[in-house]
């Protein structure tokens, strides 16, 4: 159970960027010209004690959109047999600058999606590392490498970021187990993006025996999508509008058959809502941590096993058909059955209840739109392994409500959503069936508002949370409970030189996550750009 416990601890993890030492109680009166060093209270990577070789994939600067290109090579002392790898990212920048988003590629696999932190005049550092032991198939054989943090640099944005990316290996070696790791780690060939649509051919090996699609789904780029939550409908007036109004969802299909379906993150980048005196030192949930959805398309395997190429498409509803504003990378892993030349089987059901997406738009000084959405889906298939018939059932329900105030000018603009994502994976095969579920729910209450003197407020509480229950012949055998909440409150003068900003903000996040045995909470607070506490409350 530990063991499960550290690993849902990683992948709830994803990025974490580790904190010194908290700052002096009394913090300044606003922000000055250089601030903490961005942290958040995630936990960090856990490691075996056991020997490990470290190898470099990328050392540069981003000035602009060229991407890095360099070769990996596997550590020649660390052998192949691994129980751990650990990606670590060094940053710096200095000056003015963007928030940017980037990405890791090693042999085509994304291994990491990423933001990044607004820097201060005098710079900041930020580190970060992220568990890629599933990508472990990959690593082993020397690949091709692909990095972009896409960056401007002219006489005003000044910005240059530095990077370095290693990775750490650590051998299972004694009593040390290898890592029950995906067999390939595949990509979607002859790949290609039609506004918020990527699709590409996949073909797995004949006797795979479980597969799972990770999307790194974002909307960014600046544009509506970017604050696709926000958005309301054609007929409504406001800055951001969409046919269909607020809601979004990320599908994956199979030779045009639905096959998964998601609710995407609401990230908000560090220079989100207007406001990046809100996230200087400790970012929104999941902004340095782009953690994939994933889907598992099992049930399809019979289908997929035959040898051919397939179809697969990821797309997301509500987006105006070719539009950009979304990327949707996709990996595809592969488990396969050893014993087993060709696993064959058959899909069993595919049903998706009816797509639900209603708002309600009120006119006036205060005009409000009200939003409801939502779908459910059931996918079932078998195989015929080596040991034995297995059946997996996978349903997933997705739900959503908002409601979005705001006036002519938009001088004020508030929203108050919702996000749920329920899902099941039951496997019957030989002995009790195992079911396993997942809870997740994901919260946003925030608002914006100009005053007369032209001085811009921002307050946000988000919430990521998420409940996972494995039960085998209906006993529990594995829990985990995930909760990382964050709350801000930053204003500043707009439209004046940095020196007249008058820039004030507070924020906090508390970290907890849960499991048989073991408790991780920790709390951050920050007032001015100067952390304030840092605690541990287990």
């Amino acid at each position: 159970m530990r063991r499960i416990l550290l690993t849902l601890c990683a992948a709830a993890a994803g990025l974490v960027l580790g904190a010194g030492p908290a700052a002096a109680a009394e913090p300044p009166t606003e922000f000055g010209t250089h601030w903490h060093d961005p942290v958040t209270a995630a936990p960090p990577v856990s490691v075996p004690d056991t020997p490990s070789c470290q190898v470099t994939v990328a050392d540069t600067e981003f000035r602009d959109y060229t991407p890095y290109k360099g070769t990996y090579t596997p550590p020649a002392k660390c052998g192949h047999r691994w129980n751990k790898v650990v990606l670590r990212l060094e940053g710096s920048v200095a000056g003015r600058q963007y928030d940017r988003l980037g990405y890791l590629h090693i042999g085509g696999v994304e291994v990491l999606r990423a933001s990044t932190p607004e820097p201060s005049p005098q710079g900041i550092t930020w580190k970060a590392e992220k568990d890629v032991t599933r990508y472990a198939a990959t690593l082993r054989e020397q690949q091709p490498v692909e990095m972009l943090i896409g960056n401007t640099v002219d006489g005003t944005y000044t910005g240059v970021i530095k990077v370095k990316a290693t990775l750490t290996f650590f051998t299972a070696q004694g009593r040390a187990k290898e890592a029950d790791t995906p067999d390939k780690v595949l990509t979607l060939q002859d790949a290609r993006t039609d506004g918020a649509v990527y699709e590409g051919q996949l073909t797995t090996p004949r006797n795979s025996e479980r597969i799972v699609a990770e999307v790194y789904a974002t909307g960014s780029g600046g544009g509506c999508e970017e604050f696709w939550y926000l958005a309301v409908p054609d007929t409504a007036p406001y800055s951001c509008r969409t046919k269909d109004g607020p809601y979004r969802e990320v599908q994956v299909t199979v030779d045009g058959k639905l096959a998964g379906i998601a609710a995407p993150f609401p990230t908000v980048w560090t220079g989100g809502w207007s406001n990046p005196f809100l996230w200087y030192v400790i970012p929104g949930p999941r902004a340095f941590d782009v953690r994939p959805v994933e889907y598992d398309l099992t049930p399809f395997a019979g289908q997929l096993n035959d040898g051919r190429p397939h179809r697969i498409a990821v797309s997301v509803t509500g987006v105006p058909a070719g539009q950009s504003g979304w990327s949707t990378p996709t990996n595809i892993l592969v488990w396969q059955d050893a014993k087993a030349a060709h696993v064959t089987g058959a899909l069993l059901t595919s049903r998706a209840g009816d797509p639900v997406n209603t708002t309600s738009y009120e006119p006036g000084d205060e005009r409000r739109l009200t939003a409801e959405g939502g779908h459910s889906l059931t996918v079932a298939g078998y195989l015929d392994t080596s040991h034995g018939r297995v059946t997996t059932t996978v349903t997933r329900r997705l739900t959503a409500s908002s409601a979005h105030r705001w006036n002519a000018d938009e001088s004020t603009d508030a929203l108050q959503a919702r996000w749920n994502d329920d899902e099941t994976v039951t496997v019957h095969g030989h002995g009790p069936a195992t079911v396993t579920s997942n809870r997740r729910t994901y919260t946003m209450d925030g608002a914006t508002t100009v005053d007369s003197g032209n001085r811009l407020r921002t307050t946000m509480t988000m919430g990521d949370r998420a409940d996972t229950a494995t039960l085998r012949g209906g006993r529990r055998t594995d829990w985990s409970r995930l909760d990382d909440t964050y709350t801000g409150d930053a204003a500043y003068n707009q439209n004046v030189p940095r020196e007249q900003r008058h820039a004030t903000g507070v924020s906090r996040e508390r970290y907890r996550l849960l499991g048989p045995g073991a408790c991780y909470d920790r709390t951050l607070a920050t007032a001015q750009g100067e952390l304030t506490e840092d605690s541990n409350g287990c």
